[in-house]
């Protein structure tokens, strides 16, 4: 940080991918104003940054584009049927503090869930959220967006490496050999890692894509997989198969380093190249050069995003690929080993910080007795060593549990929006109205804070300090930029004045006072001091000591030693399931939700950006094959109702050769063209994220375009109207 006068300099982490894009503020203190913006050289940007970087936090400065920002704390005095009232922070804490007691005394501590938040507040708010959850309301059941992301991916990889994150860094991705890209769009979801793997093809690496669309990863593959949605376990066994069957296997990696190889090759055996060809699409030819290429390789690389995860056979493609990497010996050097590319700027982070249902901090279990010991000495009370529930399941346990001792009746929401971004969302919208008590902790109003009971307004990034971690495990600071305006505090000090006021105190100075607790209890984070990660810029877990000899690790199981008990890797798969809705004569497509570069998550951020909006805006798009839109007379840019079983949504035809005729995408941030309101809610048994990338559903042409126009506009001024937003309509 530099400062000449009023005006300073100030670094701090982007706030929108997991990339952990290194940014320099200019800003005139005394004006409360951002002058300037520059990317800075860091360890995964390079002095460089994407759209959202450079245009992304105009948000900051209210502009109510599609909503507002949240400015004083609002409690319903009279039930849920009365209004929001804005009234001061005594008044807002212990009204939430009293709801949250009487919940617990009447229903138990399980009749409560808190869902943390992966995008702006950072690492020590989410470690005050999951104490909080179970130091002052004595449960488990706490949880954030990596459920409904890459849960699939930590469950997968725990089950088999033993570790859930990145096993290489963001950096070494150019120097692969070999790239198997597989349900990852980097372009759209993490641009800075898309130059590394465009910096890996001009440096002679061979990419090959796994996606059923045209992908810009696709466009610059040697060979694109174009296999057919829902398909991923076939493909991967069937690489597997090959890679056994014809002896490519590294044999002294496996038996020195793995485990459970003959109850593997029981199940890929019979995947023969032919037999995946009738599943996937593919061709056997190109899953054989796939197979022995990715072989050919002690640098070869499995990039992967949600086009895996986010299946009820997630984990199941998951396991299937940290076994490859395994049976190659592709773990425990540079340049090379598995790659989920974590989404949102701190879903890593919040999942290091234990906001996960079945590990305290430092993904320590909450079920080993040694490790509930220590956390209770530490915190002072009882802690329960049953794991919690997943927030996925909150339908499950509103709507479906019919006895109430086992029902959720609190639901403390923070930086988050379910009614926008989880599945089924008629579902969801049922169970907000019917949990007792809903608290809704964020910084813009969203179409969940319509439930809510209590609304805590929080600052955003770029008005307080903290860590976020990216998605190569690196621990990087974030600063304050602004003085926050309005009666808000910090997402860690509400949730703070919360358990005080339930008579749990909890009072820290600052967030250096959280982290230095959570390292002291979380050993693999305990040498990532704030002292040492301002020294180097970032550091990479695990990173044992304090001393400055630990500068973190690059890449996880060196020597091959896995994560595992025994430090062996566990090879594991599971036979080809389709998925749970197949296309049917009433509902003829395949939906896949997917991303777009210029928006983000809800888009309660990028869509009060100016910048951003201007390049689009609602009610968004769906892709559609030429041939799908010629049989249904559609045009480009002409307004359609798309339908499941589960709803219907308005949008406009996106005619593009980037996909198969049968299938269409959608993405998922529109407030009109809300495809969640399509998508079905069948979980992954592991890890119960859900099937987010097939259902089944109808496109139908709406002869009358001036009366389509004229409702989504009538509906996105109904919308911001919601989101007290006077005036407005379709940009």
């Amino acid at each position: 940080m530099t400062s000449t006068d009023s005006v300073q300099e100030i670094q701090t982490t982007c706030c929108y991918c997991g990339a952990g894009c290194q940014l320099l503020f200019t800003v005139d203190k005394a004006e409360n104003k951002i002058l300037d913006l520059h990317p800075v050289e860091g360890r995964t940007n390079e002095g460089t940054a994407c759209l959202k970087g450079w245009y992304g936090w105009d948000y900051l400065n209210d502009p109510q584009i599609l909503t507002r920002r949240i400015r004083e704390p609002m409690i319903r005095k009279g039930g849920k049927a009365s209004p929001l009232e804005p009234v001061g922070w005594d008044e807002a804490i212990a009204f939430v503090a009293d709801k949250f007691q009487e919940i617990k005394k009447r229903w138990g501590p399980d009749a409560f869930l808190a869902a943390a938040s992966a995008r702006g507040p950072g690492n020590e708010a989410g470690y005050i959220t999951q104490k909080f959850a179970r130091a002052v309301m004595g449960t488990n059941n706490i949880d954030h967006c990596a459920r409904i992301c890459h849960a699939a991916s930590v469950a997968g990889s725990r089950q088999t490496i033993g570790e859930g994150a990145m096993s290489l860094s963001i950096p070494e991705i150019e120097d692969a050999e070999v790239i198997f890209n597989i349900g990852y769009n980097a372009a759209a979801s993490h641009p800075i890692v898309a130059r590394r793997i465009v910096k890996a093809k001009e440096k002679g690496c061979c990419i090959i894509c796994a996606d059923p669309r045209i992908t810009e990863t696709a466009r610059i593959a040697d060979l694109h997989l174009q296999l057919k949605g829902g398909t991923n376990v076939a493909l991967t066994n069937a690489l597997a198969q090959v890679i056994i069957g014809e002896d490519l296997y590294d044999k002294d990696f496996v038996q020195k380093h793995t485990k459970g190889f003959k109850e593997f090759w029981e199940v890929v055996k019979d995947y023969t190249p032919e037999r995946a060809a009738a599943i996937t699409g593919l061709s056997p030819q190109d899953i054989r050069f796939t197979a022995r290429k990715y072989a050919s390789s002690k640098h070869s690389v499995i990039l992967w995003g949600m086009g895996i995860t986010q299946f009820s056979q997630g984990v199941e493609t998951v396991k299937c690929c940290c076994s490859l990497a395994m049976l190659t010996g592709n773990f425990g050097h540079y340049a090379c080993g598995t790659g989920p590319v974590r989404g949102q700027n701190n879903v890593q982070g919040t999942c290091d910080m234990g906001d996960l249902p079945d590990v305290y901090p430092g993904y320590q279990s909450v079920t080993d007795p040694e490790i509930q010991a220590k956390f209770e000495r530490a915190w002072g009370v009882p802690l329960s060593n049953k794991a919690g529930i997943q927030l996925t399941r909150v339908p499950e346990f509103v709507l479906h549990e019919p006895d109430p001792a086992k029902q959720i009746h609190a639901y403390y929401i923070t930086g988050e929006d379910p009614a926008q971004s989880d599945p089924d969302l008629e579902e969801i919208r049922e169970s907000l109205a019917r949990i007792d008590v809903v608290v809704v902790q964020d910084i813009f109003w969203n179409k969940t804070a319509q439930y809510a009971d209590a609304v805590l307004p929080a600052t955003a990034w770029g008005e307080h300090d903290g860590v976020y971690t990216s998605s190569d495990r690196g621990f990087q600071r974030i600063r304050k930029i602004l003085e926050p305006v309005g009666n808000v505090l910090p997402d860690w000090e509400i949730t703070c004045r919360i358990a005080t006021a339930m008579g749990y105190p909890m009072h820290y100075p600052n967030t250096e006072a959280i982290w230095n607790e959570l390292i002291d209890l979380a050993p693999k984070f305990t040498g990532a001091t704030y002292e040492k990660i301002q020294r180097q810029g970032s550091v990479q877990w695990p990173c044992w000591d304090k001393g400055p000899q630990d500068r973190g690790t690059m890449f996880l199981h060196a020597g091959g030693i896995f994560a595992t008990p025994d430090g062996l890797g566990v090879l594991k798969t599971s036979p080809y399931q389709p998925p749970a809705e197949l296309e049917n004569p009433e509902f003829p497509l395949s939906l896949c939700t997917v991303r777009e570069v210029g928006h983000y998550s809800v888009r309660t951020m990028s869509g009060n950006c100016r910048t951003l909006r201007n390049l689009e805006d609602e009610p968004g798009w769906v892709e559609m094959s030429p041939e799908d839109c010629a049989a249904l007379e559609l045009t480009e840019g002409e307004i359609v109702k798309i339908r499941s079983k589960r709803g219907a949504v308005y949008t406009r035809c996106m005619p593009t050769e980037r996909v198969k005729p049968g299938a269409v995408y959608m993405t998922y941030q529109w407030w009109i063209g809300a495809c969640n309101e399509l998508t079905i809610s069948a979980l992954d048994p592991a890890s119960r994220t859900p099937e987010y990338k097939y259902c089944a559903c109808r496109i139908e042409k709406i002869p009358d375009q001036a009366w389509a126009k004229a409702e989504v506009a009538r509906q996105y001024a109904d919308i911001r109207k919601r989101m007290h937003i006077a005036q407005g309509g379709v940009a």
